[in-house]
């Protein structure tokens, strides 16, 4: 492994000449305490959620705001072997890229559990130290909301970029401690469908499974 792979607060570690699936939580947690240093939590905690923070927050939230963010798109670039596969079968999860735009939704933080829930948040979303947390503008109808989001590290070693076949057998296998591949796709794209957020991503994706 060379410098150039060691980013700001990350290390890569392995184990058996594999990346593991988890890093040491008080390795996230010292990431954590990097990342506020440098970017404390503003008094309005607002996160912009594209994938399964849409259907299942874990988090106390006060106010919900569809919108949209520019120069950011939605892909399956992440190698999921904790949540949604393992080391030896894993599956693909969301992230956000250059390019583009997204639409999802802006969450407000409760005031009160913002602290506790913004550290939850961190422990399941940068298990692997994969995201680089991101503040971003999201344009909704009542004006422009500045939100924390997850952006994909694209050097990272579980950065990936498959053909829509290669994401569709992939995630149709893979089953990790949050459930299966498939319910992850399959909420993300019926929640997306109910905010009527066309992104042909999933069509692309789900064409592979029609015989």
């Amino acid at each position: 492994m060379t410098a150039q792979k060691l980013h700001f607060f990350d290390a890569i570690f392995l184990f058996s000449g594999r990346i593991m699936p988890a890093y040491p939580e008080a390795q996230v947690l010292h990431a954590l305490d990097c990342y506020l240093q440098k970017c404390p939590l503003p008094d309005e905690l607002w996160i912009f959620a594209y994938g399964s923070l849409m259907w299942n927050p874990e988090m106390k939230i006060e106010e919900v705001q569809q919108g949209t963010v520019h120069d950011l798109q939605r892909g399956f670039n992440s190698l999921s072997t904790v949540h949604r596969g393992t080391q030896e079968r894993p599956g693909l999860v969301l992230s956000l890229r250059d390019g583009g735009h997204c639409e999802g939704l802006a969450l407000r933080v409760a005031q009160e559990s913002k602290q506790e829930d913004f550290k939850n948040l961190w422990l399941r979303e940068m298990v692997t130290l994969f995201y680089r947390p991101r503040m971003c503008q999201v344009t909704t109808h009542s004006g422009i909301i500045n939100a924390i989001t997850f952006v994909a590290d694209q050097k990272h070693e579980q950065y990936v970029d498959f053909e829509h076949a290669k994401c569709a057998s992939m995630i149709g296998q893979a089953f990790g401690g949050r459930g299966s591949n498939m319910d992850y796709f399959t909420n993300t794209s019926s929640h997306l469908k109910k905010l009527n957020i066309n992104d042909p991503l999933f069509s692309n994706i789900s064409a592979h499974w029609i015989s």
